[in-house]
């Protein structure tokens, strides 16, 4: 960049050599008056010489190079006569007082025409100038008046009397009038008696000199309501007298229902009984709600800034990540059951969404997860479904899981060719204890023979209850009838040991209904409809026996 001083000596210099231009062309055009003086008959206008032919000079010199130029001019042409002439004629040139007056009037004439000329030059430049400083304030003003014209902000001014002055477009749409209706009219008028009292208290307060700002809603001319936020401004004249204020009107319809739904959002999101954790793209937690510290133990403060690991509870191997993440990038969102740990480090069940949020260019900026701790729903539906498959009173299987045990044996028959031996028990003198002592006592019995029978069996045998005192022991796989029917045995010796209960001892025995598979049957419900009639030939045979069915061998315990 050039500064002032540099720019001055360009000047400068453009100056001088324009001077020096100007001598020049003035020498050359006074040698060619005074050559072509020379040529003239000079004798003869000796006393009759006239200065008029220096002012075509001086006036076009004045014209191209300003006042100071014409009077070179005039004092070059002075000089040139009055050394030329004497030398040329032999004569003085001023030899009297005309002459002399000749050449004052001709100075002070040739001084008065550059400056004339001058002048004019001067005028003409400043109307030139005072012209294009009308024409651009005039551009600058049909700019300002575009812009504020233009704005989507309603912009008018009102005077002391509160009469509109100026009215903007905004102003016009609003009001659905144009804005040579609006000028002129009252505040009163264009907005109704209503709306002004309720603005009264802020143009009182702007006429005294009080920039005010507030809060409206409004009915528009389509009768659709909106929202503005308002800024009476006041104008001051040179004396500080306030003579009118200017309202610029922001309209926030459209900020105030989406205010409306971001607080509708919180509300949701603080008041969720899920927990709801956001993070960045790199995993760093931005936000978690109230429900996700009552979930996880972990506050606000202690969850900002980390990641999600806080929780990892070391339950899932990497694969189970990794086909988590594989979901979560392929379809934008993950859900299913995980386990984490709490701040406290007791593990929990949490059913959990991701999703993934994507800017325009598709790449993922935020993860929201949504969580809720199921462990105690899990550990219900556990319950309910032990309850479902297992003696409520003995929590030993029930028919229903009996019988599935049972088919999957069956099933496996076939590739394994294994056998399998049902036992159906029936306990002999239960119903007198039951009747004497009461159901309690009866409860208490019924238990202990399940405790008593559970401790016979292998792990990969059963013992179910599928009556009142009905038992079926399921003894897999036995090698024959002689295993059989030294099971039989002790399960008959255990039951007929003595058992007291409040003080009172009890003794029952028990009968056996043993069934073959696959001599005897080759389905559940043969088994069991089979061992159940073997077990009733038992009990006609007396207490503390066993019978195979379709045999007329007997395990016999007396």
């Amino acid at each position: 960049m050039i500064d002032s001083n540099e720019k001055g000596q360009s000047k400068t210099k453009v100056t001088s050599r324009q001077l020096l231009q100007y001598f020049f062309t003035l020498l050359a055009i006074v040698s060619l008056t005074s050559a072509g003086l020379l040529l003239w008959q000079l004798p003869a206008l000796a006393t009759n010489f006239s200065w008029l032919f220096f002012f075509p000079a001086i006036i076009a010199i004045s014209l191209y190079a300003g006042f100071y130029a014409g009077i070179i001019t005039t004092i070059l042409a002075c000089l040139t006569v009055m050394f030329l002439w004497p030398l040329l004629l032999n004569l003085p040139y001023i030899n009297n007082d005309i002459e002399l007056l000749k050449i004052v009037i001709f100075v002070v004439t040739s001084c008065l025409l550059s400056y004339y000329i001058e002048s004019m030059q001067q005028f003409q430049k400043t109307l030139t100038q005072a012209n294009s400083i009308a024409a651009a304030s005039n551009k600058t003003e049909q700019f300002i008046h575009s812009i504020i014209d233009n704005t989507p902000n309603m912009m008018g001014y009102w005077d002391r009397d509160l009469r509109c002055c100026y009215a903007n477009r905004a102003y016009s749409e609003w009001f659905g009038m144009p804005a040579s209706e609006i000028i002129g009219m009252t505040f009163q008028q264009l907005v109704g008696e209503q709306l002004f009292k309720l603005n009264e208290p802020y143009i009182k307060k702007a006429l005294a000199g009080e920039a005010q700002r507030f809060e409206r809603t409004l009915r528009k001319a389509n009768a659709n309501v909106g929202y503005i936020i308002g800024h009476y401004i006041p104008d001051f004249d040179d004396n500080g007298v306030v003579k009118g204020f200017s309202i610029q009107a922001n309209e926030v319809t459209q900020l105030k229902e989406t205010e409306a739904k971001l607080k509708l959002a919180a509300c949701v999101f603080d008041n969720t009984l899920d927990g709801v954790l956001i993070t960045d793209a790199e995993g760093v937690i931005l936000s978690v709600n109230p429900s996700f510290t009552d979930i996880t133990g972990f506050s606000k403060q202690e969850a900002l800034g980390q990641t999600p690991r806080i929780l990892q509870s070391k339950q899932h191997d990497q694969a189970f990540y990794a086909l988590m993440w594989h979901e979560l990038t392929t379809k934008s969102r993950w859900h299913g059951e995980i386990w984490n740990r709490r701040k406290d480090g007791t593990l929990y069940l949490q059913r959990m969404h991701i999703s993934m949020v994507r800017n325009d260019e598709g790449e993922a900026v935020r993860y929201v997860s949504v969580f809720s701790d199921i462990t105690e729903f899990r550990r219900k539906d556990e319950q309910i479904k032990h309850l479902a498959f297992h003696d409520a009173l003995t929590d030993l299987p029930n028919r229903t899981l009996l019988m599935d045990r049972i088919s999957q044996k069956l099933l496996n028959f076939n590739r394994d060719q294994c056998k399998l031996a049902l036992m159906f028990l029936d306990l002999d003198g239960f119903k007198q204890v039951n009747d004497q002592f009461g159901h309690n006592v009866g409860d208490i019995l019924l238990k202990e023979m399940a405790k008593r029978l559970v401790a016979l069996v292998r792990q990969s045998d059963t013992v179910a209850r599928v009556g009142g005192d009905e038992f079926i022991f399921i003894l897999n796989n036995p090698l024959n009838k002689i295993e059989i029917s030294e099971v039989a045995e002790r399960i008959i010796n255990s039951i007929n040991q003595p058992l007291v209960i409040q003080n009172n001892e009890f003794k029952v025995g028990v009968s056996v209904g043993v069934a073959m598979f696959p001599e005897d049957a080759n389905s559940a419900e043969g088994l069991i409809r089979n061992a159940d009639t073997a077990m009733y030939m038992a009990k006609s045979l007396g207490k503390n026996k066993a019978y195979f069915y379709n045999s007329a061998d007997t395990v016999i315990k007396v």
